[in-house]
C-alpha cells in the first residue's frame, strides 16, 4: 500500500500582454489595441471515495501545467491554460515541503477528509495586460505592457491516513484480523504468523438497532521500536491518528500457553503486550494515549474461565475497561459490540 509520496508541481506562467496598434484602411495611426495574456494553468487535488491508495503517484516526480497564451492585436485575449486535476483518496493530508535538511519541515496545506473536497496546490500565473490599458491623453501610443506572473512552484507531500472511527491495535498475532472479519464481514488475510497484515484493513460494523455503521481499521501488528521505524514502522502508525476509539487486543502467547500457565504468568504476558503497544503509540504521538480505549483479552477459549477472569480483574484494577473475547468461537462478541457502541455514542 502506497500511503506517502512526494513530488514537484509547477503551475503555468501567465501569458504576456501584447503591444499592438489598430491598423485599417484609412486609419494609418489607430490607437493601441494590445490584448491581455491568458492565465497559466493551476494544479488541483480532489478527494474521491473510490480511490484507496496513492499508487497513481508512484514513479511520478513532477506535474507541470501549461503557460497561458500571449495577448495579440485587436484586444484579443491570450488563451487560458487548462488546469490539472489529480485524484487522491479521501483522508489524504496535503503538505508543502519547506525544507529537507537537516530534517524534513512541512507546512500543512489541507486535510482532504470529504468526498469531492478540492484544494489548489499550485496557483497559475495571471496574464499580463496589453498596451491598450496604458493609453492616456498624454500617451496615445504606449509601448508599455505587462509580463504574465509566474506560476507557483512547490514540493508537495501527500500522506494517506485512513478514515476509521475504531482502531484495532496490538502486537503481531494477537488476532486483530480475525476479530475484524467477524465484526465487519471484511476478509483480511488471516494466518498464524506475525505480520500477516501488511496494510491497514478496513471494515464497516453495523451498530445494533440503528442504520449507522462504524469503520474499523485493523492496524498492522506493532513491535518494540515501531515508533522509530522498526518492523512495519511509522508508515502504519499514522493510520491510528484519526481513530476515536482504540481497542488494545492482547492474547496469551504460545510461550505462555506451552509452559506452566498461572495467574501471574498470564497477567504478566498480557500486561507486557499492553504496555509495549502503549509505549510505541506514546513515543509516536503522546496524544494517542488520551484516545478513549478498552482492553480486549482475546483467545479466552484457550484459557480456563477462572484464569481469564482473574486477568481481566487485574486490568480493571488499573481503571481500564476490559472485555474478554474469543474471536475464534465468537464468545464475548456481543458484549464487545455493545461497549464499542456505548463509547462511540458518548463521544457524539
Amino acid at each position: 500500500m502506497i500511503d506517502e509520496v512526494s513530488f514537484k508541481v509547477k503551475a503555468g506562467n501567465g501569458g504576456n500582454g501584447a503591444v499592438s496598434f489598430h491598423r485599417a484602411k484609412y486609419i494609418p495611426k489607430g490607437g493601441p489595441d494590445g490584448g491581455d495574456g491568458g492565465n497559466g494553468g493551476s494544479i488541483w487535488l480532489v478527494a474521491e471515495k473510490g480511490i484507496n491508495t496513492l499508487s497513481f503517484f508512484a514513479g511520478r516526480d513532477r506535474f507541470e501545467a501549461n503557460n497561458g497564451g500571449k495577448g495579440s492585436g485587436s484586444k484579443r485575449h491570450g488563451e487560458n491554460a487548462e488546469d490539472i486535476t489529480l485524484k487522491v483518496p479521501v483522508g489524504t493530508v496535503v503538505s508543502e515541503i519547506i525544507s529537507q535538511l537537516p530534517i524534513v519541515n512541512c507546512q500543512l496545506i489541507s486535510d482532504l477528509v470529504e468526498d469531492r473536497q478540492k484544494v489548489c496546490i499550485a496557483q497559475g500565473g495571471v496574464g499580463g495586460r496589453g498596451n491598450f490599458h496604458f493609453r492616456s491623453s498624454v500617451n496615445t501610443t504606449p509601448l508599455e505592457f505587462e509580463e504574465g506572473t509566474r506560476g507557483e512552484k512547490k514540493l508537495i507531500q501527500l500522506e494517506l491516513k485512513v478514515l476509521a472511527q475504531v482502531g484495532l491495535v496490538g502486537l503481531p498475532n494477537a488476532g486483530k484480523s480475525t476479530l475484524l472479519s467477524i465484526l465487519t464481514k471484511a476478509q483480511p488475510k488471516i494466518a498464524n504468523y506475525p505480520f500477516t497484515t501488511l496494510t491497514p484493513n478496513l471494515g464497516a460494523m453495523k451498530l445494533p438497532g440503528r442504520q449507522d455503521h462504524l469503520v474499523i481499521a485493523d492496524i498492522p501488528g506493532l513491535i518494540e521500536g515501531a515508533s522509530s521505524g522498526k518492523g512495519l514502522g511509522l508508515s502504519f502508525l499514522r493510520h491510528i491518528e484519526r481513530c476515536r476509539i482504540l481497542l488494545y487486543l492482547v492474547a496469551p502467547t504460545d510461550e505462555v500457553l506451552g509452559g506452566e500457565l498461572t495467574e501471574k504468568s498470564l497477567y504478566t504476558d498480557l500486561n507486557r503486550q499492553y504496555d509495549e503497544v502503549r509505549k510505541e503509540l506514546g513515543m509516536y504521538k503522546k496524544e494517542l494515549l488520551d484516545v478513549p480505549s478498552m482492553v480486549v483479552i482475546n483467545k479466552i477459549d484457550l484459557l480456563s474461565e477462572e484464569l481469564a477472569e482473574k486477568a481481566a480483574k487485574k486490568f480493571a484494577s488499573k481503571k481500564l475497561t476490559v472485555l474478554m473475547l474469543s474471536a475464534a468461537t465468537g464468545a464475548g462478541l456481543q458484549e464487545l459490540v455493545k461497549e464499542i457502541d456505548r463509547q462511540f455514542t458518548s463521544l457524539r
